[in-house]
């Protein structure tokens, strides 16, 4: 079993910027593919990125291209999510999980999650 401790979150004003970091138990972390979802009060759950920890490919959100940016560090099993040009619809908890699928848009797809985050946009 794979446990996943996500940190960095916080209140942030508009045009702002985060760094949201997952932490992972496992040595084998470089076996899976780690993404990151959020969910705002009364929505469903979104994607927001993955990335193949191995190797170099990564997906976006259409909400986030161009904005955040996901990158992991196989030998500290963790993963980030760099987040800039924050605004109040980025309001959200935010999750990493791990899969084994690609490109891992699908919550279900995701086999392991982190107890969340929250990340708040405001002035």
């Amino acid at each position: 079993q794979v446990q996943l401790v996500e940190s960095g979150g916080g209140l942030v004003q508009p045009g702002g910027s985060l760094r949201l970091s997952c932490a992972a138990s496992e040595r084998t972390f470089n076996t899976w593919n780690m993404g990151w979802f959020r969910q705002a009060a009364g929505k469903e759950r979104e994607f927001v990125a993955s990335i193949i920890v191995s190797g170099s490919m990564t997906e976006y959100g259409d909400s986030v291209k161009g904005r955040f940016t996901i990158s992991c560090d196989s030998s500290k099993n963790t993963g980030y999510l760099q987040m800039n040009s924050l605004n109040t619809e980025d309001t959200a908890v935010y999750f990493c999980a791990v899969t084994r699928a690609w490109p891992g848009r699908r919550p279900y797809e995701y086999i392991y999650w982190g107890q969340g985050t929250p990340v708040t946009v405001s002035s």
